[in-house]
């Protein structure tokens, strides 16, 4: 058994110094431990699948950064692990209990994961070792999993048992308190434009230090064929993680950060509204460009037309959010937001359908994370 803070200082020394998850009883120690650490910093994430798109969009904005959950909630990152770390390369330090680990009686539901827990990272290709236990043990540890996620640039796992860390004291861990109600402004009227219509007209208003993270299928296409840029991020997975990607690199970099998010991905994690509203980065504006429809696969319909996105986003903590269906409710929702502090939500409802025989990003999905962090590195800003 370690304490909290043998784990913690050599990590951090090695450069982890982002962590978010979700909570664990085995895990209590460790996540007070860094609340508690004013040179660390912890996100509570609505889901472990969010958590790891969060501390990729960390990483991408030059963090060092941790992933904690409970191997039952494993199953929630088994997508953006493979559709969004594996594919761009984009590595975390995976801290991860183990319930119903061998020779411990737990509740049912831990029962089949606590069995299958050590093949589930094989299958996934990810290399674990088990949580260090002794002093000695976490240098050798740590540097294991840092060399390994700078060779492969991508994850590495560290599998804690129960009582492995033992509390500091009592803990007086708190997270962000919640903000004032902010306000839905509307912008309606006029002709409904295309998705492609309505990026041209975004990125014709956004500054050039601007970070844009477009989430998968056609969103990211239609970006990439408006015009390719080291700044832009073109998810081709992990679906419905580009709010919560686009809050790891806002809490990270100066930058403006947007994302370009689809009425169904951000149906798929809700949470994350929740997630953002509550760390409140003031320079992240969130656009929902909602067609009504998955456009990726066939144009099924989603359940869009009855979700109020802004009323929504201001209920979770948003500063500001915005109606708005044609392209000059557009440009004066983008303004506003680009004035005043946020985060923001735009809902920006559009027509179904896409460009006409559209391509693919031609860039391979490790470039694009390499070229998006050296952006990030290249041109922090504080002024937008």
């Amino acid at each position: 058994m370690i304490t909290a803070d043998a784990f913690l200082e050599p990590a951090q020394k090695r450069g982890v110094d982002f962590y978010c998850g979700v909570p664990c009883s085995f895990l209590t120690p460790l996540i007070n431990g860094v609340i508690e650490n004013p040179n660390l910093e912890y996100v509570t994430a609505a889901s472990e699948g969010e958590a790891v798109a969060i501390a990729a969009g960390a990483w991408l904005a030059g963090r060092g950064t941790a992933m904690m959950c409970q191997n039952s909630g494993l199953g929630n990152a088994i997508n953006p692990l493979t559709s969004l770390n594996y594919p761009f390369r984009i590595p975390t330090l995976l801290i991860t209990t183990w319930r119903a680990g061998p020779g411990l009686k737990d509740e049912p539901q831990h029962e089949l994961m606590g069995e299958i827990t050590p093949d589930l990272f094989d299958l996934m290709r990810i290399p674990r070792l088990a949580f260090p236990t002794s002093a000695s043990e976490v240098a050798v540890a740590l540097d294991a999993a840092i060399s390994s996620m700078e060779e492969t640039r991508l994850p590495f796992a560290m599998i804690m048992q129960k009582d492995d860390v033992a509390e500091n004291g009592p803990s007086a861990a708190t997270l962000p308190s919640s903000h004032e109600a902010g306000a839905v402004y509307k912008f309606l009227g006029g002709e409904m434009p295309t998705r492609i219509a309505s990026m041209e007209q975004l990125l014709s208003l956004l500054p050039d230090t601007a970070a844009v993270i477009a989430t998968t299928g056609k969103c990211g296409r239609e970006l990439f064929t408006i015009n390719d840029r080291d700044q832009h991020f073109y998810q081709v997975g992990s679906m419905g993680c580009a709010a919560a990607m686009g809050l790891g690199v806002a809490l990270s970099t100066p930058n403006p950060v947007v994302v370009l998010d689809g009425d169904g991905a951000l149906l798929m994690k809700m949470g994350t509204l929740g997630t953002v509203g509550a760390f409140g980065p003031e320079n992240l504006i969130h656009v929902v460009l909602d067609n009504g429809t998955y456009d990726s696969t066939g144009g099924q319909p989603t359940v869009s037309s009855g979700v109020d996105f802004a009323q929504a986003a201001v209920a979770c903590g948003y500063a500001s959010t915005f109606r708005c269906d044609s392209l000059d409710g557009l440009k004066q929702s983008t303004a506003h937001a680009l004035a005043k502090a946020g985060p923001h939500l735009i809902h920006m409802r559009i027509l179904p359908g896409s460009t006409p025989d559209l391509g693919r990003p031609t860039i391979k999905p490790a470039d694009i994370a390499i070229r998006f962090q050296r952006f990030i590195s290249d041109n922090r800003s504080l002024s937008w």
